[in-house]
């Protein structure tokens, strides 16, 4: 009876052993490593202002526009106002180059132009000026969802004069843009300076802002404001416009206008959205409108189409 009773007493602590050893084996933590997740993944590029206002995140993309631009029936001259008219079609590829994390190279500006008002000028067409520098993300942090970045560019005057390019000695372009994302809710930002190296240019500073909201991948409505200020008017030496007229271009065109003092600043309001056709394409299109009176700028109106293609 004794043997017996070793016996059970032994069997009961082996199955104790082996029954109490299941929930610590059970509870123990994975050692699987955790998936990535890009905090960045849904951040869209602002459309308009497209040669200024750009994402804040370093990434390598090519980015195709297409801008119809209409013109203002009349616009405020030295010699009265003046019936104007027509639009200007502009085809351009940018593109951006990521070395790192945080650093890029950006084309931000080329294109070829194609003018044709209606009244006082003729049409023209021809290639814009070049842009290019490096984008530097001071701030990058996937997990707030939160980036800041600073961008140095140069305008070389390398386009057609006849569509008001290739004037002037150049330009340097100085910017910071910040991005915010929460939730399905992008806020992004920027403003800058474009310094020209000669006097025949209008020195200008400019600020944009964007907000959008992601209903879904397909469709993802956006509001954008943009304010373009001149600091200091051009000489007016550049072409016969620019002495007489009494504004400046904005984003595309540096007009170089010496009455430019008269009417400092063009505010323009763009509505539109962004449809991300898969993880590396999105389209979007805006159609953009002044806010300031549109006898003092360039602008009736304005309809920005784009891709993004990132990789």
């Amino acid at each position: 009876m004794k043997s017996i009773h070793i016996a059970f007493v032994a069997t009961s602590l082996l199955s104790s052993i082996v029954y109490a050893g299941e929930p610590i084996i059970d509870m123990a933590p994975s050692m699987a490593p955790e998936p990535v997740v890009d905090g960045f993944a849904q951040a869209r590029r602002p459309i308009s202002n497209p040669t200024l206002f750009d994402l804040a995140l370093p990434t390598t993309n090519v980015h195709p526009i297409y801008i119809h631009h209409a013109l203002p029936n009349h616009i405020e001259t030295t010699a009265g106002r003046l019936p104007l008219g027509g639009d200007v079609d502009v085809y351009a590829l940018q593109f951006e180059i990521a070395l790192n994390d945080r650093l890029s190279v950006v084309a931000s500006k080329d294109g070829y132009v194609d003018m044709n008002p209606d009244n006082t000028l003729s049409d023209e067409n021809g290639f814009g000026n070049l842009g290019a520098g490096l984008k530097y993300a001071f701030l990058l942090d996937p997990v707030s969802r939160t980036a800041v970045s600073g961008t140095f560019g140069l305008e070389l005057p390398t386009g057609n004069t006849d569509v008001f390019q290739g004037e002037g000695k150049g330009a340097a372009n100085l910017s910071v843009s910040a991005l915010k994302l929460i939730d399905d809710w992008q806020f992004a930002g920027g403003a800058g300076l474009q310094i020209p190296f000669s006097d025949s240019q209008s020195t200008s500073s400019w600020m944009s802002t964007h907000v959008s909201y992601e209903v879904s991948p397909w469709f993802i409505p956006l509001v954008e404001l943009n304010w373009f200020h001149v600091l200091d008017a051009g000489d007016g030496s550049t072409t016969a416009v620019s002495s007489i007229v009494e504004f400046e271009g904005g984003d595309y065109f540096n007009l170089g206008a010496s009455n430019a003092d008269q009417n400092r600043d063009l505010v323009t309001a763009a509505f539109g959205f962004r449809s991300r056709l898969c993880d590396s394409v999105d389209a979007g299109i805006a159609y953009e409108i002044p806010l300031t009176s549109e006898d003092t700028s360039l602008m009736e109106s304005r309809l920005t189409v784009d891709f993004v293609w990132k990789f």
